[in-house]
C-alpha cells in the first residue's frame, strides 16, 4: 500500500483508507470482518464520526482495532450542533470512550454550524495540549471556509479537508485542492464510489474505465480510485461492506496508471463549471 505525508501531521498514512458511513446498515460480522482485512492490506486509515449510528460505528471500529490501535491513523468528527467549545471536548471524550482509545490521530469538524468556528477550534487546540487528539481538520468546508478556519487556527494548522469526490463530482478540483496545495493540508476524498451509484458500464466513460481496467487486469472501481488519488495530496476512504470489498479496495493502492491512461480517465469525466457551492451529500 502507497503511503504519503498527511498534510502537516508528520505522519504517512495509507493513500487508500477505511470509510465506515452507513456502516450501521451493514451485517455487523461482515463490516467486522473487512474493516480488520483492510487493516491487514495496508488500508490502516479510518475514518468514522460521531453521527455515523449515532455512536453504534465509532463502537464497530473500537472493537476491530482493538490490540491494534498503534497500527492504525484513526480519524473521526464532530457534528456542527455540538462543536461549541465545551461541547467539542465532551464530544471527543464521548468519541474516545467508544473507539476505546485515548487519542485519535485527526479530528474533524463534520460541517460548519451554527456555532463560531473559533470554538471550536479552541477546542481542537486545548484537546492537542491534552493529548487526545494529535491534529484536526474540517469536513465539507470550501475555500473560504478553509481560509477562515486558517486566520483562526494559524498558517499549517488545518491538516485535512474531507470532502465529496467521485468521477461524477470533481468540484473540489476548482479550488479546495488548490487551497490545501498552498497550505500543506491533505484532501481526503469521502464516497468515492458515488455511495453506490458507480458508472455505468454501456456509458462513454464506462467503456473507457472498462478498457484501461482490462490493460492491466484489474476492476474498473480500482481505476477510478486509483484515478482519484493521482495528485500527490490525495487520499480516499471507500467504505467496504465485506472482506471481499476491502480486498479489492487495497489492490487500487499499488495500481499504477500511465499519463496517458489518466488523459483519457480525465477526458471521459470532465470536470466542469465551479458550482456556487461546495457540493455534499
Amino acid at each position: 500500500m502507497e503511503l504519503r505525508p498527511f498534510g502537516t501531521t508528520k505522519r504517512d498514512v495509507a493513500v487508500i483508507g477505511q470509510g465506515t458511513w452507513n456502516m450501521e446498515r451493514d451485517d455487523p460480522a461482515a463490516a467486522l470482518a473487512a474493516l480488520r482485512v483492510g487493516i491487514d492490506l495496508g488500508m490502516t486509515h479510518i475514518d468514522t464520526a460521531e453521527m455515523y449510528g449515532s455512536g453504534a460505528v465509532e463502537e464497530l471500529v473500537g472493537e476491530a482495532i482493538a490490540g491494534r490501535r498503534d497500527d492504525v491513523f484513526l480519524v473521526s468528527k464532530i457534528l456542527p450542533e455540538n462543536a461549541s467549545r465545551k461541547g467539542t471536548i465532551a464530544a471527543c471524550d464521548r468519541s474516545l470512550a467508544r473507539l476505546r482509545t485515548d487519542r485519535l490521530d485527526c479530528y474533524l469538524l463534520h460541517w460548519k454550524g451554527r456555532h463560531p468556528l473559533e470554538e471550536t477550534i479552541a477546542a481542537f487546540a486545548e484537546l492537542r495540549r491534552e493529548g487526545k487528539i494529535l491534529a484536526w481538520g474540517v469536513s465539507n468546508f470550501d475555500r473560504a471556509d478553509l481560509e477562515a478556519a486558517r486566520r483562526i487556527g494559524g498558517e499549517h494548522a488545518v491538516a485535512c479537508d474531507q470532502v465529496l469526490y467521485h468521477l461524477g463530482e470533481r468540484s473540489i478540483e476548482h479550488a479546495v485542492i488548490p487551497w490545501c496545495d498552498a497550505h500543506a493540508a491533505a484532501v481526503v476524498a469521502y464516497s468515492p464510489f458515488a455511495s453506490g451509484r458507480f458508472i455505468r458500464p454501456r456509458t462513454a466513460g464506462g467503456r473507457v474505465l472498462e478498457e484501461i481496467a482490462a490493460a492491466h487486469g484489474v476492476t474498473t472501481r480500482q481505476v477510478a480510485l486509483r484515478f482519484l488519488i493521482r495528485h500527490h495530496s490525495l487520499f480516499a476512504i471507500p467504505k467496504a461492506s465485506s472482506p471481499e470489498h476491502a480486498v479489492e479496495n487495497a489492490a487500487a493502492g499499488d495500481l499504477r496508471l500511465a499519463d496517458e491512461e489518466l488523459a483519457r480517465i480525465d477526458g471521459a469525466f470532465p470536470l466542469g463549471a465551479r458550482p456556487r457551492e461546495l457540493p455534499t451529500l
